[in-house]
């Protein structure tokens, strides 16, 4: 009888451990998340990517009640952010806020990556699109568009214009390429370092997102040329499109969308891309974007993976159509 209590005792024993390994899982995904989130961004303050990494965090913090800190970790390339999420444990609690050009442009630009961006990553959400402005010292010796171009071609490999992302230097390199300049690309870590050179003169010009440029043109440290759109911006109604400013056809956004490793455990992943996902389609969140010449962007993980796809044919086409050597 002692035996058979033992054995019974065993056999319960063994089926309450199997029971609770089965739903443990299910029991973390239902009360994740419950502690700090990490966004890391590969850009400083003042860019796009930046700014859309502090909405959200305010965002999913409020939704949470958990705290979202936003961490910039700029320069090379943005493989310095990339290597803090990636060797981050796989958890969820850490978010890359990834751009076109960690995202998408690294893939075309260059021979070799440090990491692959479609699968060492699972996507989350998209969150905003915004078109690219091409700006000068407001001291510069031409006015418009056509007046850089035209100064570009009398003094070839001369100009220079400034790029934060490897993105913004493939903007550059269209620009040459649609306009038959020679200009030459200086690198810089991020949109506001960029800006920064572009106000002093340190560099001839310069691409940025609408939301890096907007307050240093309303100042007057920049002017803006040309919206590479294929309409004018609400909040900048005064700035022509390329088209509109002699470059018919010309046109060149960014983007910024959320990604976790590709680790993470499908439950805390599909959870995060819910909540992203339900702050980009909110009419807030549209008419903060709208308030910042930007547009919101609401596909889920399915959307962003064949959008991020799609994205890395684009460059990778213009990186051979502009022949720009691969690093």
């Amino acid at each position: 009888m002692h035996k058979r209590r033992t054995t019974l005792g065993a056999l319960v024993g063994a089926v309450l451990l199997t029971l609770s390994a089965t739903l443990a899982p299910v029991a973390q995904a239902q009360t994740f998340p419950s502690k700090t989130i990490k966004f890391v961004v590969p850009f400083g303050p003042g860019s796009g990517t930046d700014t859309s990494a502090r909405y959200f965090a305010r965002k999913l913090q409020d939704m949470t009640g958990q705290a979202v800190v936003v961490e910039n970790k700029p320069g090379a390339n943005g493989f310095i952010a990339v290597k803090q999420v990636l060797t981050a444990p796989a958890d969820g609690y850490t978010v890359f806020i990834g751009s076109n050009s960690t995202l998408a442009v690294n893939a075309a630009l260059f021979k070799e990556l440090p990491y692959d961006p479609v699968k060492d990553f699972a996507p989350l959400t998209m969150m905003m699109r915004s078109p690219a402005m091409l700006t000068v010292t407001p001291q510069a010796p031409y006015q418009d568009l056509k007046g850089l171009l035209a100064y570009a071609k009398a003094n070839p490999g001369k100009v220079n214009f400034g790029a934060g992302s490897a993105g913004y230097q493939l903007m550059g390199e269209l620009l040459n390429d649609a306009a038959q300049v020679q200009t030459v690309h200086v690198p810089f870590k991020g949109a506001g370092e960029t800006m920064t050179a572009v106000a002093s003169g340190t560099v001839d010009y310069a691409f940025a997102e609408v939301t890096a440029v907007q307050e240093l043109a309303k100042g007057g440290r920049v002017k803006v040329l040309a919206v590479a759109a294929d309409k004018r911006v609400a909040s900048s109604p005064d700035v022509p499109t390329a088209s509109e400013a002699g470059l018919p056809g010309f046109e060149a956004y960014t983007w910024v969308g959320a990604m976790v490793s590709a680790k993470t455990p499908a439950a805390e992943t599909a959870k995060l891309a819910e909540l992203f996902t339900a702050i980009s389609k909110t009419d807030e969140t549209r008419a903060f974007y709208e308030r910042i010449g930007a547009t919101p962007m609401t596909g889920g993980p399915a959307q962003m993976h064949a959008f991020q796809k799609n994205e890395i044919a684009l460059w990778t086409r213009i990186v051979q159509q502009a022949k720009v050597p691969q690093q």
